[in-house]
């Protein structure tokens, strides 16, 4: 006779995001003393995690926090949306993310490598989260800025999932909510720099022959090429440059006119969304 119940299993399943059958062969084996079964998972999940390495985790959740001067953000990774829908998997974020507010380390392989708690780092951390998942968790990257007005914006794409879309902005003076906003109009317009000085010439110049070669298929007139590839590379700077874009909240204005009336500017910015670059 079992001495465990389907709640039980259903329980042990949100907890450790094993599967069904898993969970019942360890409350079986730990004759349906739940904390024994987490455990019986755990170490079952620690021997396989050297298995789990070459699997591809693409799924996860963007993680931020924003405090006066200092702010940060980070994509964890997991393999399905099942785990990342999970609440064990969303406190390991959150446990990940104290950390990183904690220790301020910027630096992906510095912070992994830094204590988590005494005789433990951030790496050990999370494969303890590995084992007890089962499934390939990973911290993909993360980001730390300091020293001046932050504010992060974190963005659900699916009312079931953890946030996928994640921006941190970083201030030149505090302008009470329009740092959030800004925040909200990165994560839906996605610039890909702050200004166009801060466009690589090469990328520049690339977008200059496309768009002369194109032109050139196109049939345009010898005569009028300089002008439309230089319409042709502005348009491309707006669309990239956060300042030049048209601002989410009043598309007759950019937003550096926004960030100019509000007496502040943007130095730099992160925007994370899970699985892409």
């Amino acid at each position: 006779m079992a001495n465990y119940t389907a709640a039980d299993v259903k329980k042990l399943r949100e907890l450790t995001a094993a599967g069904m059958l898993d969970c019942k062969n360890a409350l079986v084996e730990a004759e349906g003393d739940f904390d024994k079964a987490v455990a019986i998972i755990r170490v079952k999940g620690l021997k396989g995690v050297t298995k789990r390495e070459g699997r591809s985790a693409q799924n996860g959740l963007i993680a931020g926090k924003a405090d006066g001067n200092l702010g940060v953000l980070l994509e964890l990774n997991c393999e399905t949306d099942f785990v990342a829908k999970g609440e064990r998997f969303r406190a390991l974020a959150d446990e990940i993310l104290t950390a990183l507010v904690d220790s301020k380390i910027g630096d992906l392989e510095g912070f992994l490598n830094s204590a988590y708690a005494p005789g433990k780092t951030v790496a050990d951390h999370l494969n303890e989260g590995n084992a007890i998942l089962s499934e390939k968790i990973e911290l993909r990257r993360i980001i730390v800025l300091d020293g001046a007005p932050v504010a992060v914006y974190l963005h659900r794409t699916s009312p079931d999932l953890p946030p996928q879309v994640g921006v941190l902005v970083q201030l030149t003076k505090d302008a009470g909510k329009i740092g959030n906003d800004v925040a909200q109009h990165i994560a839906a317009f996605a610039p890909q720099f702050v200004a166009k000085e801060d466009i690589p010439a090469a990328t520049i110049e690339s977008e200059r022959l496309i768009a002369e070669e194109t032109a050139r298929n196109e049939g345009k007139p010898e005569a009028a090429l300089s002008k439309i590839v230089e319409g042709r590379v502005s348009g491309f700077v707006k669309d990239v440059t956060l300042l030049d874009q048209a601002f989410a909240k009043d598309n007759k204005k950019t937003v550096k006119q926004v960030l100019d009336e509000a007496g502040t500017g943007v130095t730099i910015f992160a925007r994370y969304r899970v699985g892409q670059a």
